[in-house]
């Protein structure tokens, strides 16, 4: 496969896109026995079939799919190239694809627009999600870096820290255990907990802290969205555990109160991240410079809590 051209991995690419191989020659603007060549070459080079012409179209071989895999990494690696060598000749332009896990979202766009101020060239182009979907975003190569708590571990990739994040459980001014002290994680075993859905990180941490100590918490919603979760236990649903850094506001107004359990608040960190193997292009690297170094500045800071 070393003397390939892009030109045939091209032609396989197109002839998976269009069904057919007189399919890739009008997407390519080239006649149908030029396919027919250029196929022959990359098949001849890779020492195995490709395609198979079926009654109904084509289909990939094993080997298709991993010459089609590598197609799309090739593209994607020359896309960058074109990116970076755009904004080396138009300094201080381009554009930047973040992800950013929805607890985040009460501090990041602070950041950002700050970052935006400075960089006023840069377009910035905004994903919301909960760990899994923004994991995905990123293994996927849709966003260049993304703003989350713990770095996924399946996934090779570089990260930064920005700053502490505090995690405690909240309840409302009035729950019975709201004035109650030296709480351990079993003394809320019967407390009705919300919780965010399957694939947040908030409720992963958590679920690890009542495994951790032999709890099995009594499940009353499965609630979507930080907000929400705040507003059910103000009004006296039950109770919550959640990220410090969404709560601050209603800390300060009296509208909800931390429980006083062992081992809380539990601090991890912010990260920004990106993955290993691809090249930050200027504009995305400019973002995680400025994110790892300053980006502590714009952490919420709930009463009573560590920042």
């Amino acid at each position: 496969m070393r003397y390939v051209t892009l030109k045939q991995l091209r032609s396989l690419e197109a002839v998976v896109r269009s069904g057919s191989f007189a399919g890739a020659a009008e997407l390519l603007h080239v006649t149908p026995p030029a396919v027919t060549v250029q196929m022959r070459q990359l098949e001849e080079a890779a020492g195995l079939p490709l395609v198979e012409r079926l009654a109904d179209g084509i289909r990939l071989t094993s080997a298709g799919r991993e010459v089609l895999a590598t197609v799309e990494r090739i593209e994607l690696a020359l896309t960058d190239c074109i990116q970076a060598l755009d904004e080396m000749r138009n300094a201080g332009r381009g554009e930047v694809a973040v992800g950013v896990i929805s607890t985040a979202k009460y501090f990041a766009p602070r950041a950002l627009a700050e970052f935006r101020r400075r960089f006023p060239g840069l377009t910035l182009k905004l994903f919301i999600g909960n760990r899994s979907e923004i994991i995905e975003q990123l293994r996927a190569g849709r966003i260049d870096v993304a703003i989350m708590g713990r770095p996924p571990e399946d996934l090779a990739v570089s990260q930064w820290p920005i700053g502490a994040h505090p995690h405690v459980i909240i309840a409302a001014p009035d729950h019975p255990l709201a004035a109650a002290r030296g709480l351990s994680p079993a003394d809320l075993t019967g407390e009705s907990f919300l919780l965010r859905e399957p694939g947040s990180g908030t409720r992963g941490l958590m679920e690890r802290l009542f495994a951790a100590n032999g709890v099995q918490p009594n499940i009353g919603f499965e609630i979507g969205s930080n907000e929400t979760i705040k507003q059910a236990v103000m009004a006296g649903l039950g109770i919550a555990f959640i990220s410090a850094h969404t709560i601050a506001a209603e800390l300060k107004d009296g509208r909800l109160v931390t429980l006083d359990v062992a081992g809380l608040p539990i601090l991890r960190e912010w990260y920004v991240v990106h993955l290993r193997d691809r090249r930050l292009l200027p504009a995305p690297r400019a973002l995680a410079d400025f994110l790892a170094e300053e980006g502590a500045h714009y952490l919420p800071h709930p009463p009573g809590l560590a920042a």
